[in-house]
């Protein structure tokens, strides 16, 4: 027996968003039976900032991103994203 509600029809994109945000998919949804998905092509959208450095912290960083064969900006993003990733296994 299906204990899973019908999500409704939706006439709008804005209308099913609005649906969403105030109900609970689970009651909907069967996540069990999910199946994971790759998007190989799906690019992360990205915001430029401005991030001052000091400049021997800034040649720090590029020394090692050469040391590793790849650009200083990504070595930057990489270590933003490991210590994200590790504070939050953290708490």
């Amino acid at each position: 027996m299906n204990k899973h509600k019908q999500p409704p029809k939706f006439k709008t994109e804005a209308e099913e968003r609005t649906f969403w945000e105030q109900n609970d998919s689970t009651e909907y949804l069967d996540w069990s039976k999910a199946e994971k998905v790759t998007m190989p092509n799906l690019k992360p959208s990205t915001k430029t900032i401005s991030l001052r450095l000091p400049e021997s912290l800034l040649e720090s960083i590029k020394i090692e991103a050469n040391r590793r064969d790849m650009p200083y900006q990504s070595l930057i993003k990489v270590w933003l994203a490991d210590d994200v990733k590790q504070s939050r296994h953290a708490s």
